[in-house]
């Protein structure tokens, strides 16, 4: 996989697909382009990626792009980061964090 394609976006058409319907735990970063925060968490989110691939899979929903995803999840700010593991979320986080602190927090889920 390529480090740019490392965290696929997705949408409202594949979101059950590519999240709900996932056999590894997914991580979704709830993001929008005008997000710096967001931004500034993309290198983190990519490299969990790169490093987790066979345990977790990563992938970003934009808010504006997919307000139908955004809205079923509850999601009230951007950079909130969700894990689902069999089709349910089991974790919700929100705001920037170093990698260890994610990791750390991502432990029990993996």
């Amino acid at each position: 996989m390529s480090v740019v394609s490392a965290v696929a976006e997705v949408s409202d058409a594949d979101f059950e697909a590519e999240v709900l319907g996932a056999e590894l735990p997914v991580l979704v970063q709830f993001t929008a382009e005008w997000c710096g925060p967001c931004r500034q968490l993309a290198p983190v989110l990519r490299d969990i990626a790169l490093e987790e691939g066979e345990r977790l899979k990563v992938v970003q929903v934009d808010v504006d792009r997919s307000p139908r995803t955004t809205m079923a999840h509850g999601v009230l700010a951007t950079l909130t980061l969700m894990v689902f593991r069999g089709g349910e979320p089991v974790r919700s986080m929100v705001g920037a964090r170093a990698k260890r602190r994610l990791l750390a927090e991502l432990a029990d889920v993996l």
